[in-house]
């Protein structure tokens, strides 16, 4: 009896210290689960960054948003940057939802790209102006010009306007009244020097020095064949030029997170220090 006994306390403590460790280890697992549980949003919050895919040419626009590319990583923004080489395909691209956003242009050019292109592309914010400029291999100064003399001028509706406008603010020719940004060649009252003029892409111009007397052509291209439009120039717009360099997207993602992250990255002082130092004048910040 006593040891019948005996051997049912023994099997009753094994069965409890069983028990009890099986509570410990389902406890141990709730833990576990809870802690996992909880640990899901974390890695939700550190999710995979945001693409943003934007179109600009070359200098200066790619050159800044590489400045700003890893601030923007560290908001959660992934900039992917594609450099174009025209003025056309950008918006085209952004208007079939290749790009997210473009950085190239100024308002008058988006304007007249929207009239062409049947697109409604708008701009989100104003970040530089490119000033621009006349430049020539050929003479050292203005008064140099020949008669008969070849100029060069981009062959795009607003930025051939914007050419013969600075040819008329430098007493070169006469332009009609009303004659604006988008004047042409049919809009020139005097032409006292019997100059001829060659339209040609913007990003050839600069290629075309060595067979044209002046050429004016925009900073950006000024730039990529190591001009400095402050030294370079015969003459140039004035710093107050109304042709800000915008950041443009369209009207379904323009308040989107990702561009209005990248809006304040573009109109920081950081970036407006960044343009002053590394320009020199010859980009000017806009805010």
């Amino acid at each position: 009896m006593k040891k019948w006994a005996l051997a049912f306390l023994t099997l009753s403590l094994v069965v409890v210290l069983a028990a009890c460790g099986n509570n410990a280890k389902n406890s141990s697992n709730g833990q576990a689960a809870k802690g996992n549980a909880s640990a899901a949003p974390q890695e939700s919050a550190s999710a995979t960054p945001v693409k943003l895919r934007v179109g600009a040419t070359a200098v200066p626009h790619a050159e800044i948003l590489e400045h700003i590319k890893p601030a923007l990583a560290a908001e959660g923004v992934d900039l992917e940057i594609k450099e174009f080489t025209d003025y056309v395909l950008p918006n085209k691209e952004l208007a079939g939802k290749s790009l997210d956003v473009n950085f190239f242009q100024h308002q008058p050019y988006l304007d007249e790209q929207n009239k062409q292109l049947g697109t409604n592309l708008v701009s989100v914010a104003g970040v530089h102006i490119e000033p621009f400029g006349a430049y020539s291999h050929k003479i050292k100064s203005i008064d140099e010009l020949p008669d008969g003399a070849t100029v060069a001028i981009p062959n795009d509706a607003t930025n051939g306007g914007r050419a013969l406008l600075l040819l008329a603010k430098n007493g070169l020719i006469t332009l009609k009244d009303g004659a604006g940004i988008t004047a042409t060649k049919a809009d020139i009252a005097e032409n006292p020097k019997n100059l001829k003029f060659k339209e040609l892409d913007a990003a050839m111009l600069p290629r075309q020095l060595d067979e044209v007397d002046l050429a004016l052509i925009n900073t950006n291209y000024a730039l990529e064949a190591n001009l400095v439009p402050t030294k370079d120039a015969l003459f140039i717009e004035d710093k107050d030029s109304p042709y800000t360099n915008i950041l443009v997207a369209r009207p379904d993602n323009k308040d989107s997170d990702a561009i209005q992250k990248l809006v304040k990255a573009l109109t920081s002082e950081d970036v407006k220090k960044f343009i002053e130092d590394k320009y020199k004048g010859a980009v000017v910040p806009a805010f």
